[in-house]
């Protein structure tokens, strides 16, 4: 028994319930490819893909995106907000402090939320984010020569 074909990026607009356009397309393809993207980033590569859209139109494609679980946006403390294809996995994040490199991190154990809060005050806890902070390999080598 094969497995079903993974849906095409516009079926999986579709199914979220958003409009199928070229720069929503393109908007989605870029994150996916993309390595936790600033909105600068993803609107260069968007426009080289189909031309011209406003930064406003990425903006609001991408809270769109983001509010159907199509992509992810996080913004550790300091830097602006980056967004990433990877979803619904409760991974976490690792933030260079000097160049502000993001890289994923596996949750480190058990079951997402991956962390028990020690009193979680009534709350049904569903998600823990997790943010570590060091050197990338460029920035330490940069400093220890």
């Amino acid at each position: 028994m094969s497995a079903s074909p993974r849906p095409t990026t516009a079926e999986e607009l579709r199914g979220a319930g958003l409009r199928v356009t070229a720069a929503r397309v393109a908007l989605l393809e870029t994150v996916r490819d993309g390595d936790h993207l600033g909105v600068e980033a993803i609107a260069s590569q968007v426009r080289d893909r189909v031309g011209h859209i406003s930064l406003q139109a990425v903006y609001a494609a991408l809270h769109a995106l983001t509010a159907a679980n199509l992509v992810r946006r996080i913004e550790p403390a300091g830097h602006p907000a980056r967004y990433e294809g990877r979803v619904g996995d409760n991974h976490h994040h690792i933030v260079c402090r000097s160049c502000g490199a993001v890289a994923d991190v596996d949750c480190a154990v058990g079951d997402a939320p991956c962390l028990t809060a020690s009193d979680d005050h009534g709350f049904a806890i569903d998600e823990a984010e997790v943010v570590y902070w060091g050197l990338c390999p460029a920035c330490s080598t940069g400093r220890s020569s």
